[in-house]
């Protein structure tokens, strides 16, 4: 437990009746006004993994029943006394918590699916002793009791005897006296005609002057005197087996009460401690709902090699109730220390939410070591071991304290506690005295708190501590904020600059005398009047920059909105062209088919028929097959960007057509020879005795290439008599290479090591086998085969030669 707290200046006991206020049960509320910060992590850090999951239950519409909880370590204690018995009422009150005790066990065990795996730390809480059989002793009390404490007719099998031989005897005695009645009525000696109770025995009312002509016992008389209460002869045998049957009855309860009373002491202990338990689950209760209703959250605790104090956007629950019952909200506080600046230096305007500031802090810090979550978005804080504050005025009449000298007893005594594990509040530091020398004292006390390294939050109005703060190393400035057209605060904490005071403009806006005002604007010298304007213009500077910065950052989040909405659109189009494109495909290949199968039908030979059938279907699985892996990787090397700005990749067109080059003509499906090229997609093709000009789109394949056998470089060099070595020679070099499973690196070597054996050995075209995939190795290499200096042309493979998944070289040899 942290042992100095500056409770009182903190509002600690206000805060903690406001938790209070959450709990259900008188128990959990003195345990909540009783709690303090501790400086056990492990206990802290327990503490909110518990209301945590209590939240979470909470959340799912279940929580524990404790209308009837109470401590009940009195009654069990007597309980436990050999031969005493307790109260109807005690059981009863012992039955209601009980149930609450088994009906919480029930719960836990079988929580809500939803947080049914969270729930460990409360699992662990509600475990009872071993030997606990507390259902059962709530099932056998409750078949016993009735819901007012007595016992039922079912509490034992005698009592049951006893109380039928009562109802017996009851109704024989109503008939001998109703016998009795009519028999006096007639000759006017009874007073009504009704049977009553007199000390638990049966009588009837008979006229005061009669008493002495019927004989049986008087048991008393009205307030008149007129009407006696007799008990005829008659009956009193059967009203004193009456009165022995009560006595027997009371004797069997008194002996049914001590066997409960027995039972409950064998279960004491379990008694006890569930009944701890959901005392401890109400303060986790009502440290849950105080967190919903006040928008809290966990708090973390810096790492001791790297201490911070963070808290962004937190708010004074006391404050905040308050305002809320005028319908106002309250301005959330946010502010940044760590190791090398643990000092910030607070200014402002008066009523401006200095002192707010600091006992927000101090609060907030608080509630995180007692395991109180923290009305904030979010919050970083030390381990503290003091809460040291000197805030409000300690003026004591009675101790003979001014204002000043109660300030200096109280800095005196947090100047002896503080050390490096503290946090020092310090409010108006330096006031109530003549200002120059205050201002001095104030200086030299932060510096004293400086030196200890103490965690210190100073509020003032003195500009030395606010030169001090801009030139002194790990300390900070802040302000609050103040509106200079409404010349009001705005309450909100700026950091990183000082404040101006604006006494003068509140003393205006709070209606003091006009001439007051300008005598006071007339006395101020020069300097302060600078120092006045120049902080009211930096604040308004950065009000303007942080409209700014909000209204960028508003500008950015809609042009990211609308750029994701763009994309989206974008991505369903070309989804939808895809579609349309397979559509049309897959129409295309049917038609094929459908001709295919038509042709082979028309061979007259059936054997011939068969086999050509079989083998149109194996090939046109094959090109289904391989059309498909092509078409799936243009489409996914398109979307995803490989294919851009890359010329080559188009499949479909014949790349390597040549003047006397056997071609194939998709529109006559006659072969041909190139006789020249006209421009670079435009042939002249003899077909027969017949010339006519042809697109490049037109021509299906190359099928035979003029032979022209030239010699290679290597050979070319020997030739002339220049001799030749490689490093590594072959016999042949392969005009295929296959770089699939390579990275891009890899292949990239490969293929230039290849592309110049290839020149060397005289290949005039070589194939790339590279893969589909994604596209990206295929860019890859095209690219680095374009810029290489043996490279004429490259081009995609046609169907036949791999398609998109392999390239085409054509060398300079």
């Amino acid at each position: 437990m942290v042992e100095e707290c500056s409770c009182e200046a903190l509002e600690w006991g206000r805060l903690l009746e406001l938790v209070a206020s959450f709990a259900h049960s008188s128990v959990a509320r003195e345990w909540v006004l009783a709690m303090m910060p501790s400086r056990d992590t492990s206990w802290i850090d327990q503490q909110h993994d518990l209301v945590n999951e209590m939240r979470l239950l909470l959340g799912q519409g279940a929580a524990p029943s404790l209308g009837g909880l109470f401590d009940p370590t009195k009654l069990t204690d007597k309980a436990r006394i050999q031969g005493a018995s307790l109260e109807p009422e005690e059981i009863r009150d012992l039955l209601f918590l009980v149930d609450n005790i088994v009906t919480w066990q029930a719960l836990i065990e079988r929580p809500p699916d939803a947080v049914a795996a969270q729930l460990g730390g409360l699992r662990a809480l509600s475990q009872l002793p071993a030997g606990a059989q507390l259902a059962s002793l709530a099932q056998g009390l409750r078949a016993r009791m009735n819901p007012d404490g007595s016992l039922s007719d079912n509490a034992s099998p005698e009592l049951r005897r006893i109380r039928r031989e009562i109802e017996r005897q009851q109704r024989v005695i109503e008939e001998s006296l109703r016998s009795s009645l009519r028999r006096l009525s007639e000759g006017g000696s009874t007073q009504e005609d009704l049977i009553t109770i007199r000390g638990e025995r049966f009588v009837i009312p008979v006229k005061a002057e009669h008493k002495r002509r019927i004989p049986g016992v008087v048991h008393g008389a009205s307030s008149s005197g007129q009407t006696v209460y007799l008990e005829p002869l008659e009956t009193i045998e059967q009203n004193n087996q009456l009165v022995q049957l009560i006595d027997e009855e009371q004797a069997e309860i008194h002996r049914i009460y001590l066997a409960m009373t027995r039972e409950i002491g064998g279960q004491a202990n379990a008694i006890a401690q569930g009944a701890a338990t959901l005392a401890q689950l109400d303060t986790l209760q009502a440290r849950g709902r105080f967190a919903a209703e006040f928008d809290c959250i966990r708090p973390r605790f810096a790492d001791p090699a790297a201490p911070v104090m963070e808290l962004k956007q937190g708010r004074h629950p006391l404050l905040e109730k308050r305002l809320r019952a005028q319908q106002r909200t309250v301005v959330p506080m946010t502010l940044a220390l760590d190791d090398a600046h643990r000092q910030l230096i607070i200014s402002g305007p008066n009523t401006g939410g200095k002192t707010v500031a600091l006992k927000t802090a101090g609060l907030l810090g608080m509630m995180a070591q007692a395991g109180i979550p923290v009305p904030a978005v979010e919050a970083v804080f030390p381990l503290w071991d003091g809460f040291l504050a000197d805030i409000g005025d300690a003026q004591s009449i009675e101790q003979n304290l001014s204002t000043f000298s109660a300030h200096i007893t109280n800095l005196q005594r947090i100047s002896r506690l503080a050390d490096a594990s503290s946090l020092v509040l310090l409010d108006e530091l330096g006031s109530a005295t003549d200002p120059e020398e205050g201002a001095a004292l104030a200086v030299a006390i932060a510096g004293y708190f400086l030196d200890r390294h103490a965690w210190c939050l100073i509020s003032t109005h003195h500009t030395s501590l606010k030169v001090y703060a801009a030139k002194r190393p790990g300390v900070l400035n802040a302000s609050v904020g103040f509106d200079e057209a409404t010349l009001a605060p705005t309450f909100a904490l700026r950091l990183g600059v000082p404040g101006a005071s604006a006494g003068i403009n509140i003393a205006q806006r709070l209606g003091l005398n006009p001439e007051i005002i300008a005598d006071a604007r007339a006395q101020q010298d020069t300097q302060t009047q600078d120092i006045g304007r120049f902080l009211d213009q930096l604040h308004s500077q950065l009000d303007a920059s942080a409209r700014e910065r909000e209204d960028l950052k508003r500008r950015e989040q809609e042009a990211a909105r609308e750029k994701s909405r763009l994309e989206g659109e974008g991505l369903k189009e070309w989804r939808a062209k895809v579609r349309d494109l397979e559509q049309q495909l897959q129409s295309l290949l049917k038609d094929f088919t459908y001709q295919m199968r038509e042709t082979v039908r028309t061979i007259e030979d059936r054997a011939a028929q068969q086999k050509l059938s079989k083998e149109a279907e194996r090939r046109l699985a094959r090109l289904r097959r391989e059309f498909s892996e092509q078409f799936n990787s243009v489409v996914v090397a398109q979307h995803s960007g490989a294919d851009r700005g890359d010329s080559n990749a188009q499949p479909h067109l014949a790349r390597h057509i040549s003047v006397g080059d056997t071609v194939k003509l998709k529109s006559l499906g006659k072969t041909g020879v190139v006789q020249r090229q006209v421009d670079g997609n435009v042939f002249e093709v003899a077909v027969g005795a017949m010339k006519m000009r042809v697109a490049r789109d037109d021509i299906a394949e190359v099928i035979g290439a003029r032979e022209i056998r030239a010699a290679s470089p290597l050979e070319a060099a020997r030739s002339r008599g220049v001799t030749v070595s490689i490093a590594h020679p072959e016999d042949t070099v392969r005009p295929e290479l296959n770089v699939i499973g390579r990275t891009v690196e890899e292949a990239t070597g490969e293929v230039e090591q290849y592309l110049d054996r290839a020149f060397l050995a005289g290949l005039p075209r070589v194939r790339i086998v590279h893969g589909m995939g994604m596209g990206v190795l295929r860019k890859a290499l095209r690219s680095l085969m374009e810029r290489h200096p043996h490279v004429a042309l490259v081009a995609e493979a046609g169907p036949s030669e791999g398609g998109a998944g392999a390239t085409v070289v054509d060398l300079r040899v």
